[in-house]
């Protein structure tokens, strides 16, 4: 687990300063080595850098002020193969590929065994070289082999080319920003925007889609001319006429097996989730497992105690989530494993408010926990941390979901919405409910961020006109089943949304989090059973529901669905200080003439519902934001 960051000017070379400033603003992403590799007159070479270890410096001379057109920036978290083996950027024998790679690989050991029998050589345990073989052996179809998270740069001086990589889920992110000077790319935008040739410039389109969202839909970001790079998609620069071109290596499946016995699937689910822990489990370094109480986490748990007995696992206690804490306990006593629980003070959480805001790279609809979840980590001496994450996508876990049989029927009403004259609150949800035509729509309103017209209200009307406010091209199959609805909360609410957040809430504490759900197997076996095994519009997670009966206590089973979530209404409402954080970042807001701001008082004065404090959230960070990065 790593960042890694790099460049390539078509025309020009530019000061190493670059990409000693990009590597340094991804510091946190690994603090226990770094390196860089430069290209020059078509020769590369590897340097070290002020924070690399001391074998490296000896190995390597130390990066200075030189020139160059190719340049590659890694940092490193060591959690396979702790030794300088596994130090980056590593190139081929032949020194011809170069590879800057974060990631884990967890079936890098079956592959390496395929290459030996091929006749390759190791001299490391990383899976990084396993990568950089694999890839001289299969050429870019060695991505699809991959299981894993993974963003991916390889520089392959034989061909003439860089090629990028991201996993099929996007768990590990990529960003890039290509202009007619060249391209330039990096694990986080702040890295990007240290390079010269990077300018910060606002994205209005996807402003406004992460306000509809709570999220900026890939490949869009809210910074223009920067972009992030699809999941399971590879991106490929041709160093000699500077074409770039993207193609998918992976989509999901949907071909459904309707042979299939709801009994053999409940079976192949749980010896698929117990193959996949057991490679998650794998690490030189120490793992727990972070457990919020409810079934995903805590069946997590359970499966990982027979393959590591001496597992534990941590749960955060905040605000109203005491049951789940009870019930994560109650769990730990059975497996008889350690449990640490941390109770996280309003103090805490609001200690580094503004500083923990800013170092998400858009604006945001909530107070994000897992940050303390990370740190805590940390402080714990824990680089890796199993997470449950991925469970609700991949089973039908949001309570939204529950309510898709009933919009298939009352969207045939919808020109009902042409009759409502009326501008009253009531009228205009009524209005936007019924004003949801597609299967994207649907998911838009699960998202709970701002409507479409409240968006349209709160923008300058200036503004507003220059959007692209057609997101048809966001729009997947749209098939009129629940499988539609699966490949949105695959792409967007998990790809785009959770994983994009966990990272950058892990990484700012130097920890890696890990994902049993989301195996290549796993999904590819989930993704193609019956819709009635997977979803039946009464109960959330069926299916994982009935695997999990084998494990967990009646109470952990019972529960009701919570999001691993911070109260942010209560704080709005309750703490005086979150309260004049608000106004201060408000008043700010409203002096930049980009919003309309008689419709922020109007939001922040008359907030009757509990998501209504997500809309005045967003504005918040929003003007965080841009503090931040403009």
């Amino acid at each position: 687990m790593c960042g890694i960051c790099g460049y390539y000017l078509f025309n020009k070379e530019i000061s190493t300063k670059n990409i000693l400033e990009m590597n340094k603003a991804i510091q946190h992403r690994g603090p226990d080595d770094e390196g860089f590799w430069l290209l020059n007159q078509d020769k590369g070479k590897s340097f070290s850098g002020i924070d690399s270890t001391k074998k490296i410096k000896e190995t390597f001379p130390i990066l200075d002020n030189e020139k160059s057109h190719l340049a590659l920036g890694f940092r490193r978290l060591s959690i396979v193969d702790l030794s300088e083996n596994g130090h980056q950027p590593m190139t081929s024998t032949d020194e011809n590929v170069i590879i800057t790679f974060n990631g884990e690989i967890y079936n890098f050991k079956e592959i390496r065994i395929e290459l030996e029998h091929f006749n390759y050589h190791f001299k490391s345990s990383s899976d990084t070289e396993v990568i950089v073989k694999a890839y001289e052996h299969w050429g870019n179809s060695m991505f699809e082999k991959l299981d894993g998270m993974f963003s991916i740069c390889i520089v392959d001086l034989n061909q003439k080319k860089i090629i990028f990589g991201r996993d099929r889920m996007g768990l590990k992110p990529l960003f890039y920003s290509k202009n007619d000077d060249g391209l330039v790319w990096a694990s986080e935008i702040k890295s990007l925007l240290k390079n010269e040739f990077v300018q910060p410039e606002i994205n209005w389109n996807g402003v406004y889609t992460n306000f509809l969202f709570q999220t900026t839909l890939a490949p869009e970001t809210c910074f223009k001319d920067i972009f992030s790079l699809e999941a399971g998609c590879l991106m490929i620069l041709d160093l000699e006429n500077h074409s770039i071109k993207e193609e998918k290596f992976w989509t999901l499946n949907s071909k459904i097996n309707s042979e299939i016995t709801e009994e053999q699937a409940v079976i192949k689910i749980d010896e698929l989730l117990s193959k996949s822990v057991s490679e998650q489990l794998y690490a030189d370094v120490p793992v727990t497992s972070m457990m919020s109480g409810g079934i995903d986490s805590t069946l997590i748990t359970s499966k990982a105690k027979p393959f590591k007995n001496d597992v534990n696992a941590f749960t955060i206690q905040y605000k109203f989530a005491e049951d789940e804490v009870k019930n994560a306990s109650l769990v730990a006593e059975k497996l008889e494993i350690k449990h640490h629980i941390k109770t996280v003070s309003d103090d805490e959480v609001l200690a580094d408010l503004k500083e923990n805001i800013q170092h998400f790279e858009e604006p945001y609809s909530s107070l994000e926990v897992l940050m303390n979840a990370a740190e805590f980590a940390q402080k714990s001496g824990f680089k890796v941390v199993l997470s449950g994450n991925g469970a609700d996508e991949l089973f039908a876990g949001y309570g939204h979901t529950l309510k898709l049989k009933k919009w298939f029927l009352l969207k045939n009403f919808n020109f009902v919405r042409n009759f409502i004259l009326t501008k009253n609150p009531f009228s205009e949800k009524v209005k936007n409910y019924f004003s949801q035509d597609f299967m994207f729509d649907f998911f838009r309103q699960s998202q709970v961020g701002m409507k479409p017209l409240e968006a349209e209200n709160i923008f300058k009307s200036d503004i507003f006109k220059t959007l692209n406010t057609d997101l048809t091209r966001f729009h997947l199959s749209e098939t009129k089943n629940y499988q539609g609805y699966f490949e949105y909360d695959m792409k967007y609410s998990l790809s785009s949304h959770h994983v994009f957040r966990d990272d950058l809430s892990a990484m700012k504490y130097g920890v890696e989090f890990r994902y049993p759900y989301l195996s290549n197997e796993l999904i590819d076996f989930v993704s193609t059973l019956p819709e009635k095994f997977r979803f039946n519009g009464i109960q959330n997670k069926p299916l994982l529901r009935k695997v999990a009966g084998n494990y967990l206590p009646k109470e952990v089973l019972n529960m009701p669905k919570k999001g691993f979530s911070f109260p942010l209404n209560y704080f709005i409402k309750n703490n005086e200080r979150v309260q004049s954080f608000i106004t201060e970042n408000l008043e700010s807001l409203k002096k930049r003439n980009f919003f309309n701001a008689e419709i922020i008082d109007q939001w922040k004065n008359g907030q009757t519902e509990v998501y209504d404090s997500v809309k005045i959230w967003q504005l918040v960070t929003f003007e965080l934001w841009y503090q931040k990065y403009f």
